[in-house]
């Protein structure tokens, strides 16, 4: 990946030391079961960011210029289980530096590495899952580190909830709380699942974003486009009062996989990554401090891990 800053926004703005907000690449595709090319994913989203007008009209507000810190790429592929802890490791050591950490995939596979650090540095998580597949399968094709599991270990050690669903296996049936799941075709007919949504979460949110929740009328270049998808302006509706009324401590979007004809799907990536962010500090004035609310009883985070974490103290 060729380094750069976030939007080409001036270099100021964009220096680890005073940026508010780090966002980590991880441009990773070794799991994918059909179309290839979301380790693309990151390049072309930062390509499409740096052609965005950088003021938000709905918010009145110029978000960049909290900062936004680009980390160096997360570049690991020896494994599944290899990158989920390189993406684990690095994703918990800028929440431990009091930012607000994101991350752009790269297939699914990879928010299994920052749901278990999000998970361990904040207490009594949500993980708002927003997707078109349920991702559930303990293990797929020998590891458990396979896109199709990527929210599985938050099922076990999270709040998950799981929005847009259309797409599954009978098996994750077994797995899959359906008292906390949003399927597609109910929210279609029922105006009040965004509130109830809401009603289910803690305090504390940390949402995955596939972008094949999307309609593939608008968001044609994914891995696996599924029809009756989410579109734009009620997803924007969903995630405004997410952000108004709960702390969301972070965030990804992955699964894009981009092609050379059809430059949109980048560009909605794009600003459906900015929009995040304005809605999130529309109401914090640029020289505010951010704190993170992580939980800083000991260093390590709230909770001790089964995981290899030998570079905690980091």
């Amino acid at each position: 990946m060729n380094k750069q800053t976030y939007a080409g926004i001036p270099e100021d703005l964009a220096k680890l030391e005073t940026a508010k907000i780090v966002l980590i690449p991880v441009p990773y595709d070794g799991t994918s079961t059909w179309q290839k090319g979301a380790d693309k994913g990151p390049d072309a989203f930062l390509d499409a960011s740096a052609n965005m007008e950088l003021y938000d009209i709905e918010t009145d507000s110029e978000v960049y210029l909290q900062g936004v810190f680009l980390a160096d790429a997360v570049t690991e592929n020896t494994s599944p289980e290899s990158m989920v802890e390189a993406v684990h490791k690095v994703t918990k050591s800028y929440i431990k530096k009091n930012k607000f950490v994101t991350v752009i995939g790269g297939e699914h596979s990879v928010s299994i590495g920052t749901i278990r650090a999000f998970n361990e540095m904040f207490e009594n998580i949500t993980v708002l899952h927003i997707d078109a597949h349920a991702d559930l399968r303990k293990s797929y094709e020998g590891s458990t580190c396979n896109h199709a599991c990527a929210v599985y270990e938050a099922s076990q050690t999270t709040n998950l909830i799981q929005v847009g669903i259309r797409s599954m296996d009978s098996i994750e049936k077994t797995v899959m709380d359906e008292e906390k799941t949003y399927f597609a075709h109910e929210m279609a007919v029922d105006d009040g699942w965004m509130d109830a949504a809401i009603d289910q979460m803690t305090d504390n949110v940390f949402i995955t974003f596939d972008l094949d929740a999307f309609d593939p009328s608008i968001m044609p270049s994914t891995g696996t486009p599924e029809p009756g998808g989410l579109l734009y302006y009620e997803t924007l509706e969903f995630l405004k009062q997410v952000f108004e009324e709960k702390n969301v401590v972070g965030f990804d979007i992955v699964e894009l996989c981009p092609n050379e004809i059809d430059k949109s799907s980048d560009f909605l990536a794009a600003k459906l990554y900015y929009k995040m962010l304005s809605y999130k500090f529309q109401d914090q004035n640029i020289e505010d401090h951010f704190e993170s609310n992580f939980h800083n009883s000991t260093q390590n985070g709230n909770k001790k891990t089964k995981f290899n974490t030998e570079d905690d103290n980091n």
